[in-house]
């Protein structure tokens, strides 16, 4: 999560949240393998989505999830644009933000889970 948030940021993105489920489940006397949301976005990108179908905002900022599994292996796992602008009625509508949100979102993803 470290590497996906700071590509985020040198993105130029705003990380509007960092939460650590694991610490929350721990506070609450429970286990829970290592599990991070990043909640992140750019109001450029995301603004006119929600000009055009409001309800999406229930979907922006975007977020991304890195989880253990149980043999140890972590995981990276966030919903691509294309489809949250199926699902708020907006396949078609303003391509060219979706496309280059889901672009950049795999472009960070790449980076942040390509072997150093």
């Amino acid at each position: 999560m470290n590497r996906f948030e700071a590509e985020v940021r040198t993105r130029g993105m705003t990380v509007f949240a960092h939460i650590d489920h694991a610490a929350g489940a721990a506070a609450a006397g429970l286990s829970l393998r290592p599990t991070e949301l990043l909640i992140f976005g750019n109001a450029n990108a995301g603004t006119p989505l929600m000009q055009a179908a409001q309800a999406i905002g229930i979907d922006l900022p975007l977020k991304a999830l890195v989880w253990q599994d149980a043999s140890g292996t972590a995981w990276l796992s966030y919903n691509d644009p294309a489809f949250l602008a199926r699902r708020h009625g907006l396949d078609g509508a303003d391509n060219a933000s979706v496309n280059a949100m889901a672009a950049a979102l795999s472009a960070i993803a790449r980076k942040a889970t390509t072997p150093l």
